[in-house]
């Protein structure tokens, strides 16, 4: 067991960015930088490394985030060209970084300083390197885009990389972006170092400085495909759609999609990267073994000149069979330790032939419905890549069903899917045939399944602790609350509940009194996948991003890293960490890429289980997400999936039930998008039918933010609770406050008009409550504090933003003040202090005036209040709240000084107003009391 030490967590994180940076290139051994070489540093990213993209996923408050140059600079291992450096800065006084107008509207890129050719000839004669850095962010509600400063890159990119390229004859490419760009830049050019370095959170900037320098190898490997052309992904023609997009590609997703039909379309393959040394494969072997296993071995060797590790890569050429399949599929790999030069390892893999089953929803090979395993010989390859992987050998299976299901979740909008046709020369025609349609109503399973509830029996004196205790079951304890009390506990509450950790993203279980009253703790969630978001300007570590950690493929060192992410979470009081976001890479516009980790299924499900295991160590847990099929962020709330069956198990859903069966997942949040008409947060045969049903899941399930529901052939309503628990989404994430239903949802209506059961509202609470069981919330409601909870609160905390500027104001003969609002900074991440002086003890009240000026409708716009350490509370605005709203905290002024502190966790507010008046002196309130 871990304790929790910044130190040990910063170093660990660290190594982690190294492990994930994806050395493309390498030509003339341009990396490492030589010690004490002299490097010119080019590119005004330089000077803003961008640790994640942008969203919820990325809104962690942290300390000082070293760029690029800073950490060259301190690495004491090169001297930055200082001259060049000073033209940069000289530029960026009357350039500054542009952070955008608030949520989802943060550029692209940044502008990029024009360079005469004096300036990088100069440069060349004073240096023997150049270093190149180009950065890249998008996020949540705004995907990239294909237009220049986005997913190509900018004229001035261009004539820089050109400029330089030609001047200097070692020089470094590196990418910090939150994904993959265009590039065919690189074979007009030239470089001689191609690094993507991708978003490494708070420790990426030196990370990146110790790969440069060689104090780090580059380990990373890539879990994406990079085409030649935008146009080259098979997703290309049915992404972006503001209504509906069509998933033809079908299970040919990135590589299995280019190693079956284009693979002359491919720039760098899935799997690939380059290390600072060479490996050998040796002694690969591949047989059917006694226990029913397929085992393989293989060698790896360290052939070059300096200590690396090596990623073993194993695929499988399926039987095209009835079925047809992808040329290659990943069905195992592994990471060396550090080998020295001339050092071996030797692997001994297996897995189970099930593994290599597929979905058969059409009944072409006799059983529609499973997961078939097609007879015939299945070749296996392993290598360092997808594309370089040599055949090793092969074994003859006989046809099983591995799995009779039944049909769930499949499409009711006709369309053609694709499918291997004749091959050439070992590459397949396309062919296409229609994807199976749904033969069976939901509802109609639904209606059939219904167990009708009894009735509530009353207040029993059973608390939740009881059913923890064995002294009396669930369905007892839960039969004690009202209808009103089920309609409560589905909502959760947020954001920034004053009744969970403030600042964070929601309260759920325990929030309103009679809840609490028997028993039913109030648990905490935060985003999100980059650290803990806590809007009220407390500071967390901030994570490498979901990409940077697939690239690792080291499933190992993310679970120890994840390791300090739930010490982090216990110490906070957080219960679940809203991630890791597990979607599929299906294009390289999706802005929230670089929280999800890959086009591949397995590689994503298994560092998700490596995520949620490690976590659980300490009795928190995270959220997945979004389930499902959430590829997109434009017309997010409103867009459909139109997918098969087939892709949407082996695909889409695979990484989920790895997560599930392998990482004991309990809690789950759904996307916002339809899935084959039926908005994901009520898609009955999604949430029942596979993930309860099939997959055997027993946690509970909470919807996006403000998500909608609907009911088949309606339009999607965030009103639509009732639809929702229908469906078996256990709680609506979130409103201002569940007793008085704010949000005006339909449960009551629901419950009365009999379109959803009490006992669905049971089986919700259920969930709940039993995620709540496994929770630290409940040993806090029972005031257990364990020794972990102990030695946390004495572990050191990470800074919490005292290094606000201050204003004094001071109370006039009124007892009052008006603040300078113009002096209170609204940008993102802003943090404003007073120090307020006043004549009179009492109690105050300050009253803020605001209002929202962004443009998108769910914004999520928060502005927290402290005086002096403590929160007085968070007011969060939506976007839509664009006229003048008040918001009023109580301040006990008991002494004649404090501090308040007002800090902006995102841009997109305006203040009209902030006063400070008494309200009841000290002597009124001892006289209330009888003092």
């Amino acid at each position: 067991m871990k304790t929790f030490e910044p130190g040990a967590y910063s170093a660990l994180a660290r190594r982690t960015v190294a492990e994930g940076c994806v050395l493309l290139r390498n030509e003339g051994q341009a990396l490492p930088l030589p010690e004490g070489a002299k490097v010119a540093v080019f590119g005004r990213s330089q000077f803003n490394y961008y640790k994640s993209g942008t969203g919820s996923g990325g809104l962690v408050n942290t300390g000082h985030v070293p760029n690029i140059t800073e950490a060259l600079e301190a690495s004491g291992r090169v001297t930055v060209d200082g001259e060049l450096k000073s033209v940069y800065e000289s530029w960026i006084e009357d350039h500054p970084f542009d952070p955008g107008q608030g949520w989802a509207n943060e550029p692209w890129y940044q502008e990029e300083m024009p360079l005469s050719l004096e300036t990088v000839s100069a440069a060349a004669r004073a240096n023997e390197a150049a270093v190149v850095i180009l950065g890249r962010t998008a996020g949540e509600d705004k995907d990239s885009s294909a237009v220049e400063g986005s997913y190509l890159p900018a004229k001035a990119e261009l004539d820089m990389l050109k400029a330089v390229c030609e001047s200097f004859r070692r020089v470094a490419v590196v990418i910090n972006s939150g994904g993959i760009l265009d590039m065919k830049w690189v074979e007009e050019y030239r470089p001689g170092a191609v690094m993507y370095v991708w978003q490494g959170g708070q420790e990426g900037g030196l990370a990146v400085a110790d790969v440069l320098t060689g104090i780090q190898s580059p380990g990373g490997r890539l879990s994406d495909t990079i085409a030649r052309d935008i146009s080259d992904y098979p997703a290309a023609g049915n992404f972006g759609s503001e209504s509906r997009n069509l998933y033809p590609e079908d299970v040919y997703v990135g590589y299995r999609y280019f190693e079956t039909f284009a693979p002359d379309k491919v720039l760098y393959p899935f799997g690939f990267g380059l290390t600072y040394t060479t490996f050998e494969l040796s002694n690969q072997s591949v047989s059917l073994g006694d226990d029913g296993n397929i085992w393989l071995s293989v060698t790896v060797g360290n052939t070059g000149s300096r200590p690396g590790r090596e990623v073993v890569q194993v695929y499988c050429e399926a039987p095209q069979g009835k079925l047809g399949q992808p040329a290659r599929s990943l069905c195992h790999f592994a990471k060396t330790r550090e080998l020295a030069p001339g050092e071996q390892q030797g692997f001994s893999l297996f897995f189970t032939p099930s593994a290599l089953a597929s979905y058969d929803d059409s009944g072409v090979t006799g059983h529609k419905s499973a997961w078939v395993l097609e007879g015939g010989e299945y070749t296996f390859y392993i290598g360092t890549d997808v594309r370089s992987a040599e055949k090793v050998g092969s074994v003859t299976l006989e046809e099983t069903v591995v799995e009779q299901l039944e049909e769930a979740c499949a499409p009711v909008t006709p369309f053609d899917r694709l499918r291997p046709g004749a091959p050439q020369d070992g590459i397949y025609s396309k062919a296409y045939e229609p994807a199976p349609l749904r033969t069976v109503n939901p509802m109609d399973r639904r209606n059939e399944k219904l167990i009708k509830s009894e009735g509530c029996t009353g207040d029993k004196g059973y608390k939740l602790s009881d059913v923890a205790d064995s002294k009396v079951n669930m369905e007892d304890f839960l039969a004690q609350l009202t209808d009103d009390d089920l309609c409560c506990i589905v909502r959760g509450e947020g954001m920034c509940s004053p009744k969970v950790t403030p600042g964070t993203a929601g309260a759920f279980g325990g929030v309103t009194k009679r809840l609490l009253d028997f028993g039913i703790p109030t648990g905490c969630c935060a985003d999100g996948p980059s650290g803990i978001r806590m809007d009220c300007g407390t500071h967390a570590f901030a994570m490498p991003n979901g990409t940077l950690m697939a690239c690792t493929f080291d499933p190992e060192l993310v679970s120890e890293l994840y390791e300090y992410e739930g010490l982090e979470l216990r110490k906070n009081k957080v219960d679940t960490l809203l991630g890791p976001g597990i979607n599929i890479h299906r294009h390289p516009l999706n802005g929230r890429n670089f929280e999800y980790f890959s086009e591949d299924p397995l590689l994503t499900g298994r560092m998700a289980a490596s995520q949620l295991n490690a976590m659980h160590k300490y009795g928190v847990t995270g959220t997945i997400k979004h389930f499902a099929c959430n590829s997109q962020e434009f017309h997010r709330h409103d867009v459909e999936a139109v997918i098969s069956e087939r892709a949407l198990r082996e695909i889409y859903l695979r990484p989920f039930e790895i997560a599930v069966k392998a990482g004991a997942a309990r809690s789950i949040m759904t996307s916002y998008n339809p899935v084959n008409g039926l908005w994901s947060a009520s898609n009955y045969d999604l949430l029942t039918t596979i993930l309860h049903g099939q997959w055997g899941y027993t946690g509970m399930v909470m919807t996006d933010w403000w998500a909608k529901s609907n009911d088949e052939g309606q339009e999607g309503e965030r009103t639509n609770t009732a639809a929702m628990v229908r469906a078996q989404n256990d709680l609506f994430m979130v409103v201002p406050d569940s007793a008085s239903n704010a949000m005006h949802d339909n449960s009551a209506e629901g419950l009365e008009k009999g379109t959803v059961d009490r006992w669905e509202y049971i089986r919700s609470a259920g969930n709940i409550c039993n995620f709540l069981l496994q929770s630290p919330a409940l040993q806090r409601l029972r005031g257990i504090e364990t020794e972990l909870d102990r030695a946390l609160s004495e572990a050191p905390s990470l800074d919490d933003g005292d290094s606000a500027e201050m204003f004094y104001v001071e109370a006039g003969g009124d007892n009052r003040i008006d603040f300078d609002v113009s002096l209170i900074g609204l940008e993102k991440g802003d943090n404003t202090r007073f120090g307020v002086s006043i004549k009179e003890q009492g109690l105050y009240k300050l009253t803020l005036t605001l209002r929202s000026t962004d443009s998108n409708d769910v914004s999520q716009l928060p502005l927290s209040v402290f005086q002096d350490r403590n929160l007085l509370g968070t007011a969060t605005l939506t976007g839509a709240q664009r006229d003048w709203e008040t918001a009023e905290f109580n301040v006990m002024g008991f002494s004649g000084n404090f501090y308040l502190r007002f800090f902006a966790a995102q841009t997109g507010l305006e203040l009209k107003s902030v006063t400070l008046e008494l309200v009841k002196t000290l002597q009124e309130l001892q006289k209330e009391m009888g003092q």
